[in-house]
């Protein structure tokens, strides 16, 4: 071999193999940190157990559409208000787990409208709005992102079959404060009246607490529940917010799935009662 074709060998064998820096590197990068998404809420979202079934909250369903990255901590609580959450100091212990980068989803408005309870009611413009700052600003202090969500309907419609809305100014006010403050809203009032609407009276049925007599038996006699969900209505309002926190760009393409799959409902399931 020549001295010019030895040099030439040596030169080549000192250069790093294409892609093996890059490819060592990606290896000892560590994962993206795990997000996870609090819920406070009442119960139209709330996890519940096994003598509830078959009502179920939307947050029960919510990680049927994330990817594994996400996880959901369900803080929702039946009969709630956005007032009673705070005085019974159940957002305290949510702003001691929130981590920078996690998401506090927030859902008041059934129960604020309650003006016979004074544990719970709020006024929609002045008392409601105040309440609600206090979850956006306790979640911003921890490094955390509030979201705002309109109330989910109830199953009301008149005479000619439209749908029609049951929370007063509590959407509005939720929607203008959303927007002063510049915290994302998903509107899943809107979203869900429109669902109703497509469904019809008798096709929405299905998705909310109407039970045949002896088909649960924490209801012998059946029930006819025009508020809380069975599966398959907890499941379409989950990717209501799904694709609502996508829209939002709170979330990324990368962190949601089968947004437009179906889902069967019996993908949810009710744990025992603690």
């Amino acid at each position: 071999m020549t001295l010019s074709r030895r040099r030439t060998v040596a030169a080549l064998a000192a250069l790093p193999v294409a892609g093996t820096a890059a490819t060592a590197q990606a290896a000892a990068a560590p994962p993206p940190p795990r997000i996870t998404l609090y819920i406070a809420g009442d119960s139209t979202a709330a996890q519940k157990y096994a003598p509830a079934a078959p009502e179920t909250g939307w947050g029960m369903a919510l990680p049927l559409f994330l990817t594994p990255r996400l996880r959901v901590a369900n803080h929702a609580v039946n009969g709630r208000s956005s007032k009673s959450f705070l005085d019974e100091g159940r957002l305290g212990p949510v702003l001691e787990a929130v981590r920078p980068g996690d998401v506090l989803l927030v859902q008041f408005g059934h129960n604020d409208q309650k003006a016979a309870d004074p544990a719970r009611h709020t006024e929609p413009w002045t008392t409601y709005r105040e309440h609600l700052l206090r979850y956006v600003s306790g979640a911003r202090a921890r490094g955390a992102r509030p979201v705002l969500l309109t109330s989910v309907e109830r199953r009301r419609f008149d005479a000619s079959g439209r749908a029609l809305p049951t929370h007063g100014e509590y959407p509005a006010a939720v929607r203008a404060l959303a927007a002063e403050h510049g915290v994302p809203l998903v509107d899943v009032q809107a979203a869900s009246l429109a669902e109703w609407q497509r469904l019809g009276p008798e096709g929405s049925k299905a998705y909310f607490a109407w039970l045949a007599p002896g088909e649960s038996p924490a209801h012998p006699d059946g029930r006819r529940d025009d508020t809380h969900f069975r599966p398959a209505g907890a499941v379409e309002v989950a990717r209501m917010v799904a694709r609502g926190l996508l829209a939002g760009r709170v979330l990324a393409p990368g962190d949601v799935r089968r947004l437009d799959d179906e889902v069967p409902a019996d993908r949810i399931t009710w744990p025992p009662a603690p």
